[in-house]
């Protein structure tokens, strides 16, 4: 059976920026593929490349075995799409904009009504539908577009980082109705996403993109797993000093604390190790000897975030307005640096 979704080898140039460097996929059908990512790396000229908006510069893609160059119009009747940018009139109440994009998906009648009521019911929108969109929260807003991303029941869905800038009950709110289309219809859902939390909770497997090119693909828990240590975050007051690496190196070629990876982040290094909580004394002590002032030290297990740190020497850090960027730099971890 072919791939709900498909790309190979997707190419995108803008005038001389290298969008995306050759993306490759397969989402199976029914199944919820988070692409997760810092603002810029790829993930929106993908989505644009495989929903029919953008021609790639190279390579092919499809949806449910349609091209999506050579048969744009019947990949648009099979996918729902919800982009970043909703596109709702301020001036229309949600019905009156559901009833317009239903008639545009050629709905009649009962048909009409029924899957109106149906999609606003799905996302909780019921009792606002009278109400003019200028009146609406940003999670509502967010809401109705997904609602007519639906209205045709449509196979494949992408979902366009659906939650940034939400407040939090909003984003679990949407999670909530993501998780619900599976379970009710077996839509299949390409989720772009730059929240580490997202991916980890919505989807069945996640590609992790970083400059145009997946770097990391896999169930969230097989992802963690290949990292196959804890990490200990370290804060330094002077980090471009170098002599906290310096000492850590040190630690680590003498035997006192076990081979493996370091890396800098903003604030300092992040190190994995085996049995973590049992290496922080370590840790401290080694510093304090070398003379190194540090801020807070911490231990946990593997996150997104540190798989996303392994594979390309920076972290993700998302802001409250909703924006993520890449921080931080690979640090040759030298003698002892197992990984």
């Amino acid at each position: 059976m072919s791939a709900a979704i498909h790309a190979n080898e997707l190419v995108r140039h803008f005038d001389e920026v290298e969008a995306v460097r050759g993306v490759s996929l397969d989402v199976e059908e029914g199944e919820i593929y988070g692409f997760l990512g810092p603002n810029g790396a790829g993930k929106s000229t993908t989505v644009r490349i495989l929903t029919t908006l953008l021609e790639p510069t190279s390579g092919s893609g499809s949806v449910l075995g349609h091209d999506v160059v050579r048969e744009p119009n019947t990949v648009r009747r099979l996918i729902g799409v919800a982009l970043q940018e909703a596109g709702l009139d301020p001036k229309q109440s949600g019905r009156e904009l559901l009833t317009l994009q239903a008639r545009l998906y050629g709905l009649r009648g009962r048909v009409l009504t029924r899957q109106v009521d149906e999609v606003t019911e799905l996302v909780g929108l019921s009792d606002a539908m009278d109400r003019r969109i200028q009146g609406y929260s940003g999670g509502m807003k967010r809401r109705l577009d997904l609602a007519s991303a639906l209205l045709h029941r449509p196979r494949v869905l992408f979902l366009d980082e659906p939650t940034t800038g939400l407040d939090p009950t909003s984003r679990t709110l949407i999670w909530d109705r993501v998780r619900s289309l599976r379970q009710q219809y077996g839509a299949t859902i390409f989720l772009t996403t730059q929240y580490l939390e997202e991916a980890d909770h919505l989807a069945d497997r996640v590609g992790i993109i970083n400059r145009g090119l997946i770097v990391r693909e896999g169930t969230p828990a097989a992802l963690k797993a290949e990292v196959g240590a804890d990490v200990i975050d370290i804060s330094v007051d002077d980090r471009e000093s170098g002599a906290a690496r310096s000492a850590i190196l040190d630690m680590q070629s003498s035997g006192e604390l076990p081979a493996g990876e370091l890396r800098g982040t903003a604030t300092g290094y992040t190190l994995f190790v085996p049995d973590g909580p049992s290496q922080i004394a370590v840790v401290v002590r080694g510093l304090d000897r070398a003379g190194v002032s540090t801020g807070p030290i911490s231990v946990s297990r593997p996150t997104l975030d540190d798989v996303f740190l392994a594979a390309t020497g920076g972290r993700m850090q998302a802001s409250a307005d909703g924006d993520a960027s890449q921080d931080g730099q690979r640090v040759p971890s030298g003698q002892g640096a197992g990984r």
